[in-house]
């Protein structure tokens, strides 16, 4: 079978390497328990695939935390921080620190919501080899009863692209040491050479689908000509992802290498032609990504058998292999559980198991290979489920559509310097005011409660009674240890983006629809169907009741359309400007509501706003034209008295800040506490007016900083940015920790901020 998926998940299918990762941090199981659920995961994986007959059956897209982090063990790559732990303890420090180190940084992959462990590379880097975990799992995956029509393939991240995502810690280029980390790569192939007669590797080098490509491309030709004469009887596939790749595509056919692997699902109709055009005289086998990898809508499949057939004139059909347009990490694992979805949104969705099928039934139809009874019955299923959902009355919504298309309002009536000078005053903070970005930690007997009231096991009185219970004691805790600005912890929310989708039409809902953000932390995106609008008031009731347990200022928190539509597997079948600007009356709908209640300070988060950013600078101006536009128009609703804050996560602003401007919020707060203050010089550099809210300590790590730590990082602040212009605040919700973190974190950042203010 020439078919193929890129990646696979490894989270489980029921979260079950997450509860095995979790257990074994508490120290409530070995390192051989977690092996024994990794080894039960990976074979399972493997025969879901071989069930499906896919063609090429990934080894090493497992990992407990992050590829790129497996990526520097291979290669010995480990800071000197974390040289003297032991191998199990260095892997899990490196990501989520220690007691006496800090974790290394962590960043978006491309414009995914998965994280990677950044490498960290200096001027002295050295490469040793360790390709212990890829030689045990590929051994380990041969004991499976093999198909004649399937084979494995060995999943590596490429060196180019390792180099190119790599930190300098030294102000070095990572890419300088291209030739030495080539040179262990090519050991390593040699080595796998000997696992088979033949061996087939894919290698991953989705940078050149970016604006990188263009300064990159000429190093292809020269690492892949040697990584093609490594070892004989290896079959290269040079893989791509997320855009195209069009300056890639031109030098990998000087190479001896196999295959390249391009996007057919993200990458533009023009740009697939060039790419097709210069593949027409090569030799190169062209892996086709055209079942999409990282939405839930079923495939039309005879609108991508046609696409194929369009392919087939560049590229004949035994030049192609058919599979995903990236890893299927992206998506959740199996819709096998869904038993409460309506059944016809249901009859429209594909998770990683269900893709599995539709690669079999398109590459048979391609092929013309006949299909057994139950994939002719699954195709019959497929051509009515596209029919239905083209023209089902679920996802029209007239009065919708209707007040999007006639606005007359977009933005706040007031400028900024005029706003600020009427929040100071009415809002009465001073220098550096401390708040949090929302959430507090999110408790076994939270989610208990939560789950009980969902089931009906508990009423709406003892319900309510519970949650605010828990407000009280996150207002009391903060008042005690003197915050300025508090917020009501969200303990009735599951999720910043699930929460608010619950309480609005269009969106629908998975009841195990995970997917894996970083490590251990999976998140349930919403399903974007339909027309979106906000039937009632959806957090006014929970903050008035906040506000009234403290004298001092409470926030309210909203979540924001760019970052709703980005966190949301959103419909197909509309241009996204149109989605986010429904999105964004609804919230606009709701800061109307908190500010006539009487809140004073709305937050409303865009954590995902650069995530949305397309990977080629030509997409870029009609993305922020949009998202610009949508922030705006959702909190143009505020007057000049009610003061707005939005966060922004893991971002790198130097080529946003002005776009950041543009959206004009009044205050922002990011997260630096894992890059130092190179990104708060950013807001320095263009002479940013508004207040900045920099993280002065990392919430994905279980560390607790000291004041004295705390008091060292807000000085530093003070040498970028003025005390008139800075919040003090973490880098993150608090959800993910533990009360005993959060307690000692907060009194510290309070008592440090303390201590700079009789300083100042």
């Amino acid at each position: 079978m020439k078919s193929y998926v890129t990646g696979f998940p490894r989270i489980g299918e029921q979260r079950e390497l997450k509860k095995a990762l979790e257990s074994y941090w508490a120290g409530k199981c070995d390192y051989d328990a977690l092996e024994r659920v990794a080894a039960e995961l990976k074979d399972r994986h493997i025969k879901y695939q071989l069930d499906a007959w896919s063609g090429l059956i990934s080894v090493n897209d497992f990992s407990y935390y992050d590829l790129m982090l497996d990526t520097s063990i291979l290669f010995g790559v480990i800071p000197q921080r974390f040289a003297a732990l032991s191998a199990h303890e260095q892997y899990f420090a490196m990501a989520r620190g220690s007691k006496d180190a800090v974790a290394m940084e962590m960043t978006k992959w491309f414009n995914t919501n998965y994280h990677y462990i950044v490498p960290e590379i200096s001027a002295y880097t050295e490469f040793s080899l360790n390709p212990s975990k890829i030689l045990s799992e590929y051994k380990a995956a041969k004991n499976n009863d093999f198909k004649d029509s399937c084979a494995l393939k060995i999943n590596l991240i490429g060196p180019i692209t390792y180099l190119a995502l790599s930190k300098s810690s030294d102000k070095s280029d990572p890419l300088a040491h291209l030739d030495a980390l080539v040179a262990k790569y090519e050991e390593l192939l040699k080595l796998l050479s000997e696992l088979d007669n033949e061996v087939v590797i894919q290698i991953d080098e989705p940078i050149f689908v970016t604006d990188r490509a263009a300064e990159l491309a000429p190093k292809i030709e020269p690492v892949y000509h040697r990584l093609s004469k490594a070892a004989s009887n290896v079959k290269i596939i040079f893989m791509t992802y997320f855009e195209h790749a069009t300056e890639a595509v031109r030098e990998i056919v000087k190479t001896d290498v196999w295959a390249i692997g391009l996007d057919f699902v993200y990458a533009s109709e023009e740009n697939i032609k060039k790419e097709l055009q210069i593949l027409k005289d090569a030799k190169t086998v062209l892996f086709t990504g055209v079942i999409d990898g990282r939405n839930i809508w079923k495939s039309d499949i005879d609108k991508k058998l046609a696409q194929l057939k369009a392919i087939e004139a560049y590229v004949p059909k035994e030049r192609i292999y058919v599979g995903t347009s990236c890893s299927l990490l992206h998506v959740p694992f199996t819709l096998k559980y869904e038993d409460k979805l309506s059944t016809e949104i249901k009859s429209w969705l594909s998770f990683a198991v269900e893709k599995l099928s539709e690669i079999s039934i398109l590459t048979h139809l391609f092929f013309e290979i006949p299909m057994c009874e139950h994939g002719m019955k699954a195709y019959e299923e497929n051509q009515k489920s596209a029919k239905t959902r083209a023209s089902s009355p679920l996802i029209h919504d007239e009065r919708v559509q209707s007040r999007a298309a006639n606005l007359n309002k977009f933005e706040r009536a007031d400028r900024y310097e005029d706003r600020i000078k009427v929040q100071k005053k009415e809002l009465g903070y001073g220098i550096l005011p401390t708040t949090t970005i929302g959430s507090f930690p999110q408790t076994a007997e939270l989610r208990q409660v939560r789950n009980a009231y969902k089931k009906g096991l508990i009423g709406r009185e003892a319900y309510e009674r519970d949650i605010k219970a828990y407000i009280d004691d996150c207002v009391k805790f903060q008042d005690e240890i003197g915050l300025d600005v508090l917020v009501h912890g969200e303990p009735e929310r599951n999720d910043m983006v699930e929460y608010f989708g619950e309480q609005m039409s269009g969106y629908a809902f998975s009841a195990n629809g995970w997917v894996q953000s970083y490590g251990s932390r999976c998140v349930k995106p919403p399903l974007l169907f339909g027309d979106v609008s906000r039937p009632r008031p959806m957090t006014v009731e929970w903050i008035k009741y906040a506000q009234s347990r403290t004298k001092k200022i409470m926030k309210g928190m909203l979540t924001g359309p760019v970052t709703m539509m980005n966190w949301s597997f959103v419909r197909d079948d509309k241009p996204r400007d149109q989605i986010v600007k429904q999105l964004a009356l609804a919230i606009f709908d709701e800061i109307s509501d908190l500010q006539d209640a009487g809140i004073k300070i709305v937050q409303v988060d865009e954590a995902a706003f650069k995530e949305g950013y397309p990977l080629r600078s030509e997409n870029i101006p009609a993305y922020e034209k949009f998202a610009v536009s949508a922030f705006k128009l959702a909190v143009s609703a505020a007057s000049a008295h009610t003061q707005i804050h939005t966060h922004m996560c893991y971002s790198e602003f130097n080529d946003i800040i002005k776009t950041i401007e543009a959206m004009d919020a009044d205050v922002i707060s990011i997260e630096t506490a894992r890059s130092g203050n190179e990104l708060l010089r950013v807001f320095k550099s263009v002479g940013y007016k508004q207040e900045v809210g920099p993280g002065v300590y990392d919430i994905h790590s279980p560390r607790i900083p000291s004041v004295q730590e705390l008091v060292s990082q807000i000085r530093a602040l003070l040498e970028v940015l003025p005390k008139e212009q800075l919040w003090i605040n973490p880098d993150c919700g608090l959800k993910t920790r533990k009360w005993e973190e959060v307690r000692p974190s907060l009194k510290n950042m309070v008592e440090a901020v303390r201590i700079i203010r009789t300083e100042a």
